[in-house]
């Protein structure tokens, strides 16, 4: 049965576990295109085993992920790593720029991915940089930026190929309070921008702040928190 139209992502009673460790027993989760969720839990509750199985990186033990109203478990590895490149877009916490080329480079990269030729990449990651107030880095490697700049460049990378969702693993983990608001600010208002959905792990309060719906999960399992206001 497909999703709803507005359903960008539908994940019923998933299942995956590592060895004898259960990390998800049931997780079941929708997002809407353009909507913001925050996946909240403790530690080792199941919640970057959960977003990699909504980004297709992990095949699920049981249950369905859908996108679009594919199963992406279904498909092979090849267009699953194709999506990765076209529709999806990736914030990791500690970035993972790619510390041989330049930040210009960096945001270039999935443009290079698809195909797209490097003049056509480079002008692109360029504006895209400076959308996110770095144009006057885009010369320095990832070892030459502060953290916080690194964080941004990130944040360009994911956004540069007008993804439909970006995941957000703990994206302000590595950072002090006041950068981390600053890239959450940024990321939400880039990716409402481009009426991207937003799957974001985090523990904090704070970052949950910036979501439209908060996702609780413990012990394998999913719990919606309801709107208060």
């Amino acid at each position: 049965m497909s999703a709803p139209e507005d359903v960008l992502l539908a994940a019923a009673d998933v299942r995956k576990a590592y060895g004898p460790t259960d990390a998800l027993t049931s997780a079941s989760l929708r997002v809407r295109a353009g909507e913001i969720v925050a996946l909240m839990g403790p530690s080792g509750a199941g919640k970057s085993t959960l977003l990699h199985c909504l980004a297709g990186i992990v095949r699920p033990d049981g249950g369905t992920v859908r996108y679009r109203g594919t199963d992406l478990a279904a498909l092979p590895d090849r267009a699953r790593s194709a999506l990765r490149r076209t529709d999806f877009g990736f914030v990791f916490q500690f970035g993972r720029l790619v510390p041989e080329l330049t930040c210009l480079e960096n945001v270039a990269l999935p443009l290079r991915l698809n195909g797209e030729r490097g003049r056509v990449a480079a002008r692109r990651a360029r504006e895209m940089l400076a959308e996110v107030g770095l144009a006057d880095v885009a010369g320095r490697r990832p070892g030459e930026v502060s953290g916080g700049q690194g964080q941004r460049v990130a944040v360009a990378r994911a956004l540069v190929t007008g993804p439909s969702v970006v995941f957000a693993d703990e994206p302000t983990g590595a950072l002090d309070s006041l950068t981390g608001e600053q890239v959450m600010q940024l990321l939400t208002a880039a990716a409402r921008e481009c009426k991207a959905a937003i799957v974001l792990v985090t523990h904090e309060a704070r970052v949950a702040a910036y979501s439209d719906r908060e996702v609780v999960v413990r012990d394998g399992r999913t719990r919606t928190l309801e709107a208060t206001g």
